[in-house]
């Protein structure tokens, strides 16, 4: 067992206290070479912070590596609460905030460092009254600034009076024409990985754990709701009053106003949308509450309270986001046959994954994103059987092997390791099939070694026993060795999995009767088969054999066959939004042309960087620069910052 392989100035390790749930050790990523060396020295201490909400977790001694992300010094002074007071101005498209953080000290070396970014510091005040001089310690493009606040022991809060900017990069302003019911404006914010700081000032770190609360005031017209306790209907002053009681890491900060309505679903769970799509809503995510309870049932209590969903506008550039109790999704999961809420059941994972056990840093993703993927199978074949659930499997086994072929072809094995070396890289550059489906499948091996019911047990003491904590791939690894692997004769080859390349041959194998149904078809037609009767015999295929049969579209296919194929099985006029991207994909490989309408319309209205960036390649790739160019220039004040990074990278990199 490989217990510790980091290397590097960030690198060096610190003895915490396991009963920590704020603690972090971070990086302070400055110019001045001797002063980084002090700062380094500074961190090999021993600290104590409060226990987390729930105390059943045992202390143990904990190792913890800095994070290169943060220039903030929580080992010192720390955050252990956040209030923010906001307005929210559509008009400027500015925040007006005050945030309030209440410190806890773990020295007496009189200095507290926050990270900012894209914003406008107006004041700092000590206990809401003494007006104190900052200085800016670092500065880098990436990570924003890094402010130092002189403070004494007996310091109870900074107060930080601050606007955002038009580079505060979390928030996207959307005019009602970008909404769907194009009458009022809209606000969002993405906070994962480091851009929280850009709508808050705060020690923005997932190792620095934080309850907060907040008053936001907006329009009368419309309603705020944030990764909190919420409201359920508009009220009279467009004044509401937030509160997160259980710790959570600064990236899962979130906020979303705009023309809301909600409608329950069961007695924990119910889902936010503007008006237009919320009977749509309601349908698609109806099997919610058993989705909950079958996650219990496997990994222990929710510990949340309220399980919502926010169906926000297209321009949303993930497929969902784990804020907790309150999911931000994508609309384009919204198929009209709930054939895509897996992803519900993903982010639904991540209250135990990520939320409730968190990566130390984001060299350590793969602990959030392989674990969700995981139990999100799990909870899939729970409420939809082992069939189902294998169909997805492997799905997620073809992107992953792609994405190694693409990481391959650049000559970039180093990153399908699980344990990545982020320094110095955005945080963005991990969230690939390694993390996601790599881990999984890691865990998937896991499972057949030990056997499901040993498995299970231990993951549900592992969730239990580490609630409210962040945890480091080697710490991980040497609980799984002590808790686990230890116990029996089990052969694994961690080394491979965690810091070797590729997907180990140890991987388990996943077969399915329904894509092997789909693999005779796409034969078939190849043998000259018709389109309209191998249409015929798909009429009881899942949404995974349509997209499994569209991948199986290669260079044997011409241009005349995807027009049958088109008007046999219409993939162009496709609802769901995975079989239809690929099929754009395939389409622009294989010169159809029919498709070139749906193309403009789909990455003019839709701003999930899972569908844009493969198509934008596919244009690119398939020497129709030009063309992807002129579309980006029209879309590209529909995305957010984060999908406008992505395709810039898509279509940018070689300027």
């Amino acid at each position: 067992m490989y217990f510790c392989r980091r290397k590097g100035n960030f690198m060096k390790k610190v003895l915490i206290s396991a009963s920590i749930i704020s603690m972090a050790i971070f990086g302070t990523a400055c110019n001045d070479k001797k002063e980084d060396s002090e700062k380094e020295e500074k961190t090999e201490k021993e600290a104590v912070d409060e226990k987390p909400v729930d105390e059943n977790t045992e202390s143990e001694t904990v190792e913890v590596s800095k994070d290169p992300h943060s220039f903030s010094n929580p080992y010192e002074v720390g955050t252990k609460h956040i209030h923010l007071d906001m307005t929210v101005d559509f008009e400027s498209k500015t925040i007006h905030g005050i945030a309030r953080l209440d410190l806890i000290h773990h020295d007496n070396k009189g200095k507290f460092v926050f990270d900012a970014k894209g914003l406008d510091i107006a004041d700092i005040l000590l206990d809401g009254k003494e007006e104190v001089e900052y200085k800016i310690i670092a500065q880098d493009e990436l990570l924003g600034m890094g402010y130092e606040i002189p403070v004494k022991p007996e310091t109870k809060f900074v107060e930080i009076h601050y606007n955002t900017t038009e580079h505060s990069e979390a928030l996207q302003w959307l005019d009602p024409s970008q909404t769907a019911g194009k009458k009022h404006p809209y606000l969002l914010t993405q906070g994962q990985a480091i851009l929280t700081r850009t709508w808050v000032p705060c020690q923005d770190s997932p190792t620095q754990r934080i309850t907060y609360s907040a008053k936001v005031k907006c329009d009368s017209d419309l309603m705020a709701v944030m990764s909190a306790s919420n409201p359920v209907r508009k009220n009279d002053n467009g004044s509401y009053d937030f509160e997160m009681k259980q710790s959570i890491p600064c990236y899962l900060l979130a906020l979303a106003v705009g023309d809301l309505e909600f409608a329950e679903i069961g007695p924990r769970t119910g889902v936010y949308s503007e008006p237009s799509m919320l009977q749509a809503s309601h349908y698609e995510f109806g099997d919610m509450e058993k989705m909950l309870i079958a996650a219990e049932h496997l990994y222990g209590e929710y510990k949340w309270d309220r399980y919502d969903v926010i169906v926000l506008p297209p321009s949303f550039p993930y497929g969902g986001m784990e804020n907790p109790r309150l999911t931000f999704a994508t609309p384009t999961i919204l198929a009209g046959d709930k054939s895509l809420v897996s992803l519900i059941a993903h982010e639904m994972a991540h209250s135990w994954s990520g939320n409730l056990v968190t990566n130390a840093t984001w060299d350590d993703f793969w602990l959030n994103e392989g674990f969700t993927v995981y139990f999100e199978n799990r909870i899939m074949e729970k409420v939809y059987g082992k069939e189902y659930a294998d169909m997805l499997l492997l799905l997620s086994q073809q992107d992953l092997r792609a994405e190694i072929e693409d990481f391959k072809a650049n000559d970039n094995m180093k990153d399908t390791h699980l344990k990545l070396e982020l320094d110095g890289r955005n945080p963005e550059d991990g969230l690939t099939a390694i993390a996601y489906d790599k881990g999984a499948f890691f865990l998937k091996m896991l499972e057949n070694k030990v056997g499901r019911e040993k498995w299970d047990e231990f993951l549900k003491s592992y969730f239990d026993k580490h609630q409210f904590q962040t945890m480091t791939t080697e710490r991980f690894l040497a609980y799984l060795d002590k808790e686990l692997l230890s116990t029996g004769d089990y052969e694994v080859n961690i080394d491979e999995w965690v810091y070797g390349a590729g997907l180990p041959e140890s991987h388990v194998e996943i077969k399915s009767s329904k894509f092997e149904e789909v693999e005779t078809a796409m034969a078939d037609f190849k043998n000259g088969k018709s389109a309209t009767e191998v249409a015929e015999g798909s009429a009881e295929w899942s949404f995974q054999q349509s997209l499994h049969f569209v991948r199986l579209i290669d260079e044997d296919i011409s241009t005349q066959q995807m027009a049958e194929l088109d008007k046999a099985f219409k993939f162009t006029n496709s609802g769901n939004s995975e079989v239809l991207s690929a099929w754009l994909v395939k389409s622009i490989e294989r010169g159809y042309k029919e498709t070139d309408e749906r193309i403009i319309n789909f990455l003019m209205t839709v701003g999930r960087g899972k569908f844009l960036r493969p198509i934008y390649a596919a244009l690119k790739e398939n020497g129709r620069m030009e063309e992807a160019l002129e579309i980006y220039s029209k879309a590209k004040k529909n995305y957010h910052s984060v999908s406008v990074g992505w395709i810039d990278d898509v279509l940018l990199a070689e300027e």
